[in-house]
């Protein structure tokens, strides 16, 4: 389901079932002359609706964020690359998570594919995602419950509960599409083999072949090896991923 198309009783029942709430996060990066600039977005949406499609009364996807710190590590402005800071967007992911918490969701998941080859250190758009987060549930707690509310009476059982996975800060989480454990059977690179045969089978009609021609960069070398079938390949691995991570 899609949160926009939802009616009130749907969302109810998502609640009442605890059923996972998924924003796909993204930027708008150069990635080389054959590939679309919303390669790191597409890659999420178009999996998440393979997920949503296959899935209808099991998940529901938020609209999708477009704008993160792409960065201009890979090419200039001129490139069309577009670098929003984070001190811009912070704001925005911390009110859509206590908007998200204030609605009663307890079960609330980002994607994100952008710079996440080194996930556990992080980067600027996912980590501002994650201190969002984070803000969000401490904020909530406290205007739920009181300050002192980790401290207080009652919360004897924390580490426990912690233990069995009954973890406030569990209600939002930020995760990357492709973690070590799918990495390991497909290419992570940026417009290389990896990211062309992505998009060979999620968004082929993205996919100007002819144009690697006209490719200079050395990250775009490899993106003539790319096959659809491999790409298929790999969504296969990502899916498997999401769904145990989402527990479909």
């Amino acid at each position: 389901m899609r949160y926009e198309l939802c009616t009130p009783h749907q969302l109810r029942r998502a609640q009442a079932e605890n059923l996972p709430l998924v924003v796909a996060l993204g930027v708008q990066e150069y990635h080389g002359e054959h590939l679309p600039l919303g390669v790191d977005l597409l890659a999420v949406t178009r999996c998440l609706d393979l997920l949503e499609a296959a899935s209808p009364d099991r998940m529901i996807l938020l609209p999708a964020f477009a704008y993160g710190a792409a960065s201009h590590a890979v090419a200039g402005p001129d490139s069309f690359t577009l670098h929003l800071p984070t001190q811009a967007f912070q704001p925005l992911a911390e009110a859509l998570f206590s908007a998200l918490l204030r609605a009663g969701f307890r079960n609330i998941h980002g994607v994100i594919h952008h710079q996440t080859e080194n996930f556990a250190q992080g980067m600027p758009t996912d980590l501002t995602f994650r201190l969002a987060a984070r803000n969000a549930v401490f904020a909530h707690q406290e205007a739920t419950r009181g300050p002192g509310w980790w401290g207080a009476q009652g919360m004897e059982a924390y580490y426990a509960d912690h233990a069995r996975g009954e973890n406030p800060f569990n209600w939002v989480q930020i995760h990357p599409l492709m973690p070590a454990e799918v990495a390991e059977h497909f290419p992570f690179d940026h417009a290389g083999e990896g990211e062309t045969a992505l998009m060979l089978a999620l968004a082929p009609e993205t996919v100007e072949t002819a144009r690697m021609a006209d490719n200079r960069a050395w990250f775009t070398a490899t993106a003539p090896r790319a096959t659809a079938a491999q790409g298929a390949a790999g969504v296969a691995v990502i899916l498997s991923h999401l769904r145990r991570l989402l527990d479909l």
